[in-house]
């Protein structure tokens, strides 16, 4: 079968690699005289990544990107309203990308200099494809690659209602030193708290950026009579924005850089008619607050390639390709609609509601459980450190049945007159940390206490309370983490720094913790605390255990693994305990670390067994490992991508 796509673009060079992989012949027809080189550069997920290294296909040939590890939205005045950890998020140079996919594809499989006129047909099909310089090209399908203005859409389709331009966007990209940090590479955008306009920087590479200036053209506009007029409008507009972003502008080649009208339409009905089909913005456009134009070209190619691979015909092939893609493209056009109408009217939400273009929102599904948990617990209470192992397995057998709720219990309000049986001073903390890491065989490091104790543990127990209103899930993982930092790497996790960096790195909005902890979490803290008060809460860890009647067991302190089970067993008696996955890896996808206590617990294997395996995984590169004085915690290791 002969495929003649029209567009030598991201979509049709990609679809074109794929088909001649699976054996097609395949022509592409770009209307440009040489390999294009325009635009600056985009974001692309891990998602849109996978698919460029499948079409590699072992070449040698290196795509150039840039991680970008982190969201950063503040205001004009420099406010931070959201920071947060991106996960597998690299910026591209579209020009690096198209030049990666001419690279791999056959040079005389590519015909330069053709512009898509019309077709000529045989009854209803197509078989022939007619350009402006009198080329033509015969084919067995055609697929419409050709952009948003798609000329190929509009002669199977007819024409499309583009949505009004309501937000313009200006583009450019510079070579200095901000001074930015290059530990977490940001992008960061300052929003108008307002009106719709907005500036954004984006690392491409090392003391490189491509920036852009969105903004509300009924608010204000310019005609565009070159550099100079664009260059004064983006000053003026710009001008209470901070010195970062003076100094870009005055960096700028406003020679280089362009207006973009954005708009989209809706879904159409289908993707192809005959032997003719779309991809990419031919198929489908979205507002580019989504930041999935480039993935999804990427994503159509790979889906219509496996539909042609699989299918019975060319009809079966086009009609499964739009059942599988249109349900996605639906979902980001929509998306799209509802950050633009947001982008122009800012003050509609508050800072915690404002979107996340790169990151979607979490869908929550209430599912009632018929066992529920108040779990009493405090960040710096070794007994609730130690007795994590057993918590985790009891999630992992009985935890469909188990509602937990984290409480903080306020262990240490000060050192002030505290007297806790032996613990008095920091020092008896230090010696009675010592004393637990033997009896229980868990990591502590007890010298944190000498060398920056903690003067109270309100200030983290008021920051789990301000992640539990981001995201409960999240929450527990920060908690988890500001206890390695303590029990582990000796971190005063009073001190905002670590608490910032914890809640970074479990996918926290860590702006919004700090807003929250100075805000509403500290009554939440105190709610728990009276709540303990009633409950008589005097030992911690304390799980209530109820069955949403009148039945309610307790469990304080450290007790063997058979006094939890038990306890369920007694409120649930037909309770069926799950299968702890015998894979060491599909732990580590559970539980991003675990120490070796924990694997053993879980496993069920012997210590030293426990210590080899993970040793092995080690060696393998699938987990890291943090030493402390007396053990080690074992990390799960990213994929590199």
């Amino acid at each position: 079968m002969k495929a003649v796509i029209v567009g030598g673009g991201i979509a049709g060079l990609s679809l074109g690699i794929l088909l001649k992989k699976n054996g097609h012949e395949v022509v592409v027809c770009e209307r440009a005289d040489d390999v294009p080189s325009q635009g600056h550069a985009f974001l692309m997920h891990q998602e849109g990544q996978k698919i460029l290294n499948t079409l590699k296909n072992g070449s040698l040939v290196k795509l150039p990107s840039n991680k970008v590890e982190a969201f950063n939205l503040k205001r004009p005045g420099g406010a931070d309203v959201k920071y947060l950890k991106l996960d597998h998020w690299k910026c591209i140079k579209r020009a690096d990308l198209t030049r990666f996919l001419y690279n791999l594809f056959p040079p005389g499989n590519v015909r330069m200099g053709r512009t898509f006129s019309h077709f000529l047909y045989e009854g209803d099909k197509v078989v022939t494809a007619v350009f402006d310089n009198g080329d033509t090209e015969h084919g067995d399908i055609f697929i419409g690659a050709d952009g948003s203005q798609s000329k190929v859409r509009q002669e199977i389709m007819g024409k499309v209602n583009y949505s009004p331009v309501t937000v313009k966007e200006i583009v450019g990209s510079i070579t200095m030193d901000l001074g930015l940090s290059t530990d977490t590479p940001a992008f960061t955008k300052y929003q108008h708290e307002k009106r719709g306009l907005a500036f954004g920087l984006i690392p491409t590479g090392n003391n490189e950026y491509v920036w852009f200036m969105q903004y509300d053209p009924t608010y204000s506009d310019f005609e565009n009579n070159g550099p100079a007029s664009l260059e004064a409008f983006c000053r003026e507009q710009l001008g209470e924005f901070p010195s970062v972003v003076q100094a870009v502008i005055d960096a700028n080649d406003f020679t280089r850089s362009y207006v973009w009208n954005t708009t989209d339409f809706d879904l159409l009905p289908k993707f192809h008619h005959q032997n003719v089909v779309l991809i990419g913005d031919a198929a489908h456009l979205a507002l580019p607050f989504t930041s999935t134009g480039t993935t999804n070209a990427l994503v159509d190619a790979k889906t219509l390639s496996a539909c042609l691979a699989n299918a019975t015909s060319i009809e079966a092939a086009f009609q499964r390709y739009y059942r599988v893609r249109a349900n996605d493209i639906g979902k980001h056009i929509t998306a799209g609609r509802e950050l633009n109408e947001w982008f122009r009217n800012p003050s509609s939400v508050n800072d915690d509601e404002i979107p996340v273009p790169l990151i979607p929102p979490k869908i929550i599904v209430l599912e009632k459980k018929p066992v529920q948990v108040l779990y009493f617990t405090d960040p710096v209470c070794s007994t609730c450190w130690v007795i994590q192992p057993l918590l985790r397995k009891l999630y992992l057998e009985y935890g469909k049945y188990l509602d937990i709720k984290y409480c903080m219990g306020g262990l240490l309000p000060s050192w002030e007159g505290y007297d806790r049986g032996q613990i008095r001073k920091p020092s008896d903390a230090a010696r009675h940390w010592e004393e637990v890491c033997q009896l229980y065989d868990t990591p502590l490091d007890g010298d944190v206490w000498f060398e920056d104790p903690l003067s109270s543990s309100y200030p983290p127990s008021i920051a789990f309370k301000a992640a539990q209103m981001q995201d409960t899930d999240k929450a527990i993982l920060f908690l988890r983490r500001i206890k390695e930092m303590l029990f582990l790497e000796k971190k005063n996790i009073i001190k905002w720094e670590f608490l910032e960096k914890a809640a970074f790195e479990t996918g926290l909005d860590a702006a919004r913790l700090k807003r929250d902890f100075e805000g509403k979490a500290p009554g939440l803290f105190k709610a728990d605390l009276e709540l303990a008060t009633d409950l008589g809460i005097k030992v911690f860890p304390t799980l209530i255990f109820s069955d949403g009647n009148s039945r309610l067991l307790r469990v304080a302190g450290y007790h063997d693994y058979d006094k939890f089970e038990n306890i369920v067993l007694r409120l649930l008696p037909n309770a069926v305990k799950q299968a702890i996955p015998d894979n060491p890896v599909q732990l580590f996808k559970t539980f991003y670390s675990m120490t070796e206590k924990e694997f053993s617990v879980l496993t069920g294997a012997s210590a030293e067994d426990s210590r080899l395996r993970l040793q092995s995984l080690e060696r393998k590169g699938l987990i890291g490992k943090q030493e402390s004085k007396n053990g080690t915690i074992w990390i799960k290791k990213e994929p590199q991508d």
